[in-house]
């Protein structure tokens, strides 16, 4: 079969699977809305650089390790290396190619976007993670790619390989053919063995701050028509806690309602309360206000939060009031973690800080918060440390 006729059924397979794919179920929002481009990207700017500048230059490496929490990005600057690697018009066209970004419109890069490109190979090292199935890659990556100039082998939950596994991959993984690339994906680097990491390219892929999931979500919000208030974005941004799949399937999950979206909703879904109700707990907390805090954690417990998540959203927002209390020059690193609203509300707590006695109550809740994890009495640490912190000492003359 010539290659002409080989693209052209390979497009009408793509089309076909779209098709399909639409037809059958809603695409999911972080599916939707994965980068196709490297300036897409979310939060990993200094990765993203050195990539592009790599790729206008023709030096991408031959073995590539990814790695950092979930929803980072990892897998899908992976599949953006294999659209650059085959891109028709980068190799054709010089000056675009100098952009340092595939065009998304070759059979290449649309056969990546599809999953339905022969030269790209995926991975799940959690299923696939055994020795035959690694001397299986070792026997294909020798032969050439089907349609592009490159053979592009993405593994990912690479931690999962057994030690045989790694072995076996080792020479390959040093001087594969000058056609095949890897790319190993994996959320714990400390599990892989030395001898594989030191032959790879290493890139730390960092969570995502919450300013940047709100921003992100803000604008899938609007081009799916999401009715939702800036509050509950708060509640799901903080929700994926870095990840930005995690975020986007919580804010798909809340798009069912179908209505306005409000933070109570969102609250409901989640189990997590909002930051102005963290601030406000806060706030009781630091003026010692024994019994509206005790009222409040009730209330909390009553709506069903989720007291251990609560709990430890509080300790971060007390340290981050202390800390700000102690050197006011960290008010622009904040800028990342707090909304501007949020980052006045902390600030107008900062003279109420009392170093020793906030020192004193972290630790209180600290402990309290690791006691919670395990105890089927969810609230009762935290009202152990609110009321060992917040009663009045004999001899304080207070009531």
């Amino acid at each position: 079969m010539n290659k002409g006729l080989l693209a052209t059924r390979h497009s009408l397979l793509a089309t076909c699977y779209l098709l399909l794919n639409n037809w059958c179920m809603a695409l999911a929002l972080y599916r939707k809305y994965r980068p196709k481009q490297l300036g897409e990207v979310l939060g990993q700017e200094g990765n993203i650089n050195l990539l592009k500048n790599a790729a206008r230059e023709g030096r991408l490496g031959h073995a590539y390790l990814f790695y950092g929490p979930r929803g980072t990005g990892k897998t899908t600057t992976a599949r953006l290396i294999a659209k650059l690697l085959n891109c028709e018009r980068r190799r054709t066209d010089t000056t675009f190619a100098q952009k340092g970004e595939p065009c998304n419109d070759c059979l290449a890069c649309t056969a990546v976007d599809t999953q339905s490109s022969f030269d790209v190979i995926e991975i799940d090292a959690a299923s696939n993670r055994g020795i035959d199935e690694i001397r299986n890659l070792k026997e294909n990556i020798a032969t050439a790619p089907a349609q592009g100039t490159h053979k592009i082998y993405i593994i990912d939950e690479a931690h999962m390989l057994t030690a045989p596994a790694w072995n076996a991959l080792l020479k390959t993984l040093e001087e594969p053919p000058r056609h095949a690339v890897l790319i190993l994906a994996t959320t714990e680097y400390e599990k892989l063995p030395p001898t594989i990491t030191s032959r790879t390219q290493r890139f730390l892929f960092k969570k995502l701050s919450k300013t940047h999931l709100m921003e992100k979500l803000r604008q899938i919000a609007k081009l799916e028509k999401i009715d939702i208030e800036d509050e509950a974005l708060e509640i799901i941004a903080a929700a994926g806690e870095g990840s930005a799949r995690d975020a986007e399937s919580l804010l798909d999950q809340a798009a069912s309602w179908g209505e306005k979206i409000d933070a109570s909703m969102v609250e409901e879904l989640t189990g997590r309360a909002g930051m102005k109700k963290v601030h406000g707990f806060a706030a009781h907390i630091l003026k010692k206000e024994l019994n509206e805090a005790l009222v409040a954690l009730r209330k909390l417990a009553d709506e069903g939060h989720n007291m251990t998540e609560f709990t430890k959203e509080l300790i971060h927002y007390l340290r981050k009031t202390l800390t700000l209390a102690l050197n006011p020059n960290l008010r622009d690193a904040y800028k990342a973690d707090f909304t501007d609203e949020e980052l006045k509300n902390v600030s107008s707590l900062v003279p109420l800080i009392q170093t020793e006695t906030c020192i004193a109550l972290l630790r209180s809740l600290i402990r309290g918060y690791s006691e919670m994890r395990y105890s089927p009495f969810a609230t009762i640490p935290l009202e152990i440390a609110l009321i060992e912190q917040l009663s009045p000492k004999p001899g304080s003359g207070l009531k």
